[in-house]
Formats: C-alpha cells, sequence, structure tokens
C-alpha cells in the first residue's frame, strides 16, 4: 500500500470534488455557522432532513467529541458528508486528542466506505477556539500516523493564514 497524498489549499470546501467533505459539526448536527452553515446550505434541505433522523446517543447529541456520522452529499459535487466534532478548545490536555479522535474517526469512516478521496476543514479553529498551530499539528499527524487506504486527504482551508499553519505542519512533520 502506497502512502497517502496529503495536501492543503485555501479554497471552499463545499466545492471540493471528493468523495467524502467533512464537516466540522456540532453534536447536534443541524447546522450551524461556520463550515457547518456553509455545508448545510450548499448541500441543501435533504441534508438536513438525514441527520434530524440519525438517533440521538443522548438528549441533543447524535455525534459526541470525537466520533464521527457519514450522510450523503446532496447537491454538494462530494458523493458524501462525514460528520465530526470536535473540541472546544480550553487548553486542557485531553483537547488535543479529542481533535485526533475527530479526525481519525472520520478517516476511519472512509476507510470502512471505502472512500478514496477525503477533504478536511481546519476542525474546531473557528468559533470552537482552536489555535491554528497546534490543530495543524495534530491533523497533519493523525493523517500520517498510519498507512490509511486513501489515495488522498485533503485540507481545505478557508483563509490564508490557516493554509499557512497547514503547510508549515506539513513540513515540519514530512
Amino acid at each position: 500500500m502506497s502512502a497517502v497524498r496529503l495536501t492543503a489549499y485555501q479554497g471552499d470546501i463545499t466545492t471540493a470534488r471528493v468523495d467524502a467533505i467533512v464537516n466540522a459539526a456540532n453534536e447536534a448536527l443541524l447546522g450551524g455557522g461556520g463550515v457547518d452553515g456553509a455545508i448545510h446550505r450548499a448541500a441543501g434541505p435533504g441534508l438536513l432532513r438525514v441527520c434530524r433522523s440519525i438517533p440521538e446517543v443522548r438528549p441533543g447529541v447524535r455525534c459526541p467529541v470525537g466520533e464521527a456520522r457519514l450522510t450523503p452529499g446532496f447537491g454538494l459535487p462530494a458523493r458524501h458528508v462525514i460528520h465530526t466534532v470536535g473540541p472546544v478548545y480550553r487548553g486542557r490536555l485531553e483537547d488535543a486528542e479529542l481533535l485526533a479522535c475527530a479526525y481519525r474517526s472520520s478517516l476511519g469512516l472512509a476507510e470502512g466506505h471505502e472512500l478514496g478521496t477525503v477533504a478536511f476543514p481546519a476542525i474546531s479553529c473557528g468559533v470552537f477556539g482552536y489555535p491554528l498551530d497546534e490543530a495543524a499539528a495534530v491533523a497533519v499527524a493523525v493523517a500520517r500516523e498510519k498507512p490509511w487506504s486513501l489515495d488522498e486527504i485533503q485540507f481545505v482551508l478557508f483563509s490564508a493564514d490557516v493554509l499557512a499553519a497547514w503547510r508549515t505542519a506539513l513540513r515540519s512533520t514530512a
């Protein structure tokens, strides 16, 4: 098995032509702001209907922090959406492990469904407050921690400062 190709570029994840895009969701999976809201708007109302049908594991929680769920992509170019929930950053030791679990769970779900290409946003870096350099290091480390059976992992990042953090992480862990 050859190594998975890792790429990072600035762009709009809702336009990524991949097997699955990853949604930086909240635990309810009912849409929100940032990437989550953009994905729900671009996918159309079918995404919300399917998300509402995912059983709650406890009141108001369909996807706990660090886990992932798969839905169709509906109106998106991507065939699937992998919804994952990263931690709200509080400077705790467990923040990095919870963020790693969100990336790992998403990649494991992609492998389990035999997907070839996956695009990630900067999970937990928006309103959840995760520092860019730390989040990028976690994301890239998980992408490189084993020979994932994927062809490519893309990091589709919304702004130049986020892209710069991911490019630094990709260079420093090569």
